[in-house]
């Protein structure tokens, strides 16, 4: 990865800092010249979803900016997250642009992001003609494609008894708080937060809503415990999706899933990460997808 020191800029005042409130405007029409698929009101709401999230502390809060001469020339999204379940904060990459005249100090953008130590970092919607570059950075993959399943047919007649429900109803078992916390974030970011409720305790499951090709309606999976726990619950997680328009779920996933009906398809959406902690298959949790909903 090419490094570019703050003394081999020119002098015309070309300088990467945190993006500050303030900034929002000016990056939301950066990102809408760099992402022309996207709305300036995407970005706009994109940015005030990085408002009412904190992050860890030390860590920034909406990402980087390129600056020259006061004005905004390229930037970095980055969603700082304590996920639970994990030993380090986990900073998501995410949307990065950075206007032609500059492109030689795009890699100032990207050594600012990752400059931060015992932090784990994930890109996890990377465009197949960046995939050389970021792993020339350093990041290796930790999902190689997505499982499409079709779980509404399974367990018709037989499978474990457990209740489907959304997350604003209290379980009436037991229950990690920290999923309720998950459920309840994620609720608001626009996901499908769920409960799978057994006789003895109640298990967390997270979606987002997304087409496959522009117009196949499928629910990602964002969060759960353990891919177990969904392929246990499969059927009545099928059905309750179902019912809501959603027939197909996609799982991060290196290979067919056992216990899932479906298909494995490698090479589509595959996941990276670099750093301390290799994050684990079914945990989108405070990622672009979850929260800005790409």
């Amino acid at each position: 990865m090419l490094v570019v020191n703050t003394k081999d800029l020119p002098a015309t005042g070309l300088r990467c800092r945190q993006i500050e409130q303030a900034d929002i405007d000016a990056v939301a029409t950066l990102l809408t010249r760099g992402f022309p698929v996207r709305t300036r009101q995407f970005w706009l709401d994109a940015l005030s979803q990085l408002t009412r999230h904190a992050p860890p502390p030390g860590l920034p809060k909406y990402g980087y900016l390129l600056e020259n001469q006061g004005a905004v020339v390229g930037a970095i999204l980055l969603i700082c997250s304590a996920a639970p379940g994990t030993a380090f904060p986990r900073c998501n990459l995410s949307s990065w642009y950075v206007e032609p005249p500059f492109r030689t100090y795009a890699p100032l953008l990207v050594s600012q992001a990752l400059r931060h130590k015992n932090v784990t970092y994930t890109n996890v919607s990377s465009a197949p003609h960046t995939r050389p570059i970021i792993e020339a950075q350093g990041f290796s993959r930790y999902s190689e494609g997505i499982f499409i399943a079709v779980p509404a047919l399974q367990g018709l007649f037989s499978g474990p008894r457990v209740e489907v429900f959304e997350a604003h109803r209290r379980p009436d078992v037991d229950f990690d708080p920290t999923d309720r916390d998950v459920l309840s974030e994620h609720a608001a970011y626009g996901c499908l937060s769920l409960w799978c409720a057994t006789a003895e305790r109640a298990h967390p499951i997270v979606f987002r809503s997304r087409l496959i090709r522009g117009y196949v309606p499928t629910a990602q999976l964002i969060y759960c415990r353990d891919i177990g726990d969904l392929v246990r619950f499969a059927g009545p997680i099928g059905r309750f999706a179902a019912r809501r328009g959603l027939p197909l779920i996609i799982i991060d996933a290196n290979g067919p899933i056992p216990g899932l009906f479906g298909w494995f398809a490698r090479g589509r959406m595959p996941k990276y990460f670099k750093g301390p902690q290799r994050p684990r298959l079914g945990d989108l949790a405070y990622t672009e997808y979850a929260m800005l909903g790409v």
